[in-house]
């Protein structure tokens, strides 16, 4: 354990390479010279307030000499640089690769793509017997291969078992040989040593690891945490997985679903009803729609004893209404009402949004106007960083001009929908469509790159005329080349609070670089997917309620499940509702 940022005698008698983490000595760069200076020192006036330096990932000074050589040339563009200097920058690349310590490195990445532990372990003990210098990712490929193979399912397989026996055997000495190395260790190898603690059954290990790490200046990811917190949840021990869970709050650290579930799961099987309450509204508000796994531990809470005797059976309608209104609707957050066993069902919600199996409609919660006003303004902050900033700005006026709009239409992935070619007449189709269906009559705005509009099917005589047809009434931008198109289209519907018509998941690295939970919200009420059938095109328009978990004024819950984005598959939910007394 910790007392301040010392861990106890206890655990560092257990595990001496722990106490010793506080010792390794910090090389660092000072007017050209490299000089050692304590990885931790303390003011004099207050101990408890350790100086963090930064961390390099070798510990070996004519190996850092080496790489400053290479740096002091390495922000000359490649093109600009003499022919001499690239055939050397050429040969150090080479002399790196086919030295010890870089043949050791490629064999050890392979060890980690095919998870052969057994394999790597030989190279590291060939490799210590030569006195290869090791360095930091080396030290870490290692751990990641110990702590995976003592995770690993044995399944029977007595090769498995030993891989995991042996991982976990070496992974410790391994750990204490890079510490006697002088190695830096990174957020990476907290975690793989975290892991191994919890194979060892030592969950308390790796939740002290993360400390060090807080307290050693290396920011803990979701990944950190993992081990403590299930490993804690493994044994039953609820105190201390929410001594993680708010030490994950505490360091901005935000649970995801297999984390909030298994806090879920445990805090049913201990009876902690009101924690319960509190993880089913961390799921709604973090997670919104849950895996099936999630789905089967929820039902089992409404379907078990516990649940039945939990609840007011009278309560204050007021108090509940306001805090429906605070929360903007959907929940209230006052804790469970109602008693008895409750209903359980697997069901479905009508075109409407009416619960199939109690006949209860579920709301459509708004949102804030201010949130989506800030939204707009970080997405642009955004594509003006990514994108060329005066050919974003110069949609933004354009958009400022003709807009807003009713509908905006990622046109790319509207042609391509079940097609092969880019198909004009397609895109046409849903422009028809969306016109007409349009309380304005309005065309919406289609979003094409400029290749489009100019090449390829564009060129059609039938086509250059819809082009221009669309041009002319203010409906059609073609975005310049090099720039992507989803900051557009995205923008554009945004900016204009319109619908936005594609089939892209919006999932990929672009979209996470929005960083927020407001986007599923917003997508959730604006985007029209495409589907074709016997009877030809369907638009399938935004659900006129949210699919996220909702507690009614009543006391009932609706929980949906994850499903695919076809709009084909129903959607699953769980209703669990009980009569009041």
């Amino acid at each position: 354990m910790l007392r301040g940022n010392y861990l106890t005698p206890s655990v560092t008698k257990a595990y001496p390479f722990l106490s010793m983490l506080s010792k390794i000595p910090l090389l660092m760069y000072q007017n050209n010279l490299y000089t050692y200076r304590p990885l931790v020192h303390y003011h004099t006036s207050n101990y408890s307030k350790p100086i963090i330096d930064t961390w390099h990932n070798s510990m070996d000074t004519r190996r850092h000499l080496c790489t400053l050589a290479v740096s002091r040339t390495s922000h000359i563009p490649e093109s600009s640089r003499p022919t001499t200097m690239k055939a050397s920058d050429k040969s150090k690349r080479k002399a790196r690769r086919d030295s010890p310590e870089g043949v050791l490195r490629h064999k050890l990445d392979m060890c980690s793509r095919h998870g052969d532990v057994v394999e790597a372990l030989s190279l590291y003990d060939e490799a210590r017997s030569k006195n290869v210098m090791l360095s930091q990712h080396h030290y870490n490929a290692l751990l990641y291969l110990c702590s995976s193979g003592s995770n690993v399912e044995s399944n029977g397989d007595r090769n498995n078992v030993n891989a995991s026996n042996l991982g976990l055997e070496r992974g410790f000495e391994i750990f204490q040989q890079m510490v006697n190395d002088k190695v830096a260790p990174n957020e990476a190898t907290f975690t793989n040593v975290a892991r191994l603690a919890v194979a060892k059954e030592d969950p308390d290990m790796a939740f002290d690891l993360v400390k060090q790490m807080k307290s050693f200046g290396i920011p803990p990811k979701l990944r950190s945490y993992g081990p403590a917190l299930f490993g804690f949840c493994q044994v039953g021990n609820a105190p201390k997985a929410y001594e993680v869970y708010a030490h994950m709050a505490e360091s901005g650290v935000m649970a995801e679903e297999p984390e909030l579930s298994a806090l879920l799961k445990l805090s049913a099987d201990v009876n902690k009803v009101d924690k319960v309450y509190e993880m089913l509204h961390q799921l709604r508000a973090s997670v919104r729609q849950v895996m099936e796994s999630t789905f089967g531990i929820i039902q089992d809470w409404f379907n078990s004893e516990k649940a039945a005797k939990v609840g007011l059976v009278n309560w204050d309608v007021s108090k509940v209404r306001d805090g429906i209104v605070r929360g903007g609707g959907g929940w209230h957050g006052q804790g469970w009402l109602g008693s008895g066993k409750w209903r359980v069902e697997r069901t479905q919600m009508d075109e409407n949004g009416v619960c199939c199996s109690c006949s209860e409609k579920l709301i459509c919660i708004d949102i804030d106007p201010r949130e989506t006003e800030n939204f707009t303004s970080s997405l642009s902050n955004l594509a003006c960083q990514r994108e060329v900033k005066g050919n974003f700005n110069k949609f933004q006026e354009w958009l400022d001009q003709h807009g807003p709009f009713d509908a905006v239409i990622d046109g790319a992935n509207v042609s391509l929908v079940n097609q092969r070619d880019f198909n004009f007449y397609q895109l046409n189709n849903v422009v028809k469509k969306l016109q007409s269906e349009s309380p304005s009559k309005r065309l919406p705005l289609v979003i094409l790159h400029k290749n489009r509009v100019t090449g390829g099917p564009a060129r059609n005589p039938n086509n250059m005329k819809l082009l221009e047809f669309w041009k002319n009434s203010g409906a059609l931008y073609a975005t310049p080349p090099g720039s992507n198109d989803d900051w557009y289209w995205l923008y554009a519907a945004v900016s204009s609070k319109c619908l936005l018509v594609t089939n892209d998941e919006m999932r990929d690295h672009l979209f996470q670089l929005l960083g927020t939970s407001f986007f599923p919200r917003w997508k959730e009420k604006h985007q029209v997917r495409l589907s074709f059938s016997r009877e030809g095109l369907k638009l399938h328009m935004p659900p006129p309620y949210s699919i996220v978990i909702q507690e009614s004024e009543s006391g009932s819950w609706h929980v949906p499940t994850i499903t695919d984005d076809d709009g084909e598959s129903p959607r699953q939910w769980l209703c669990a509702t009980r009569n009041r007394d």
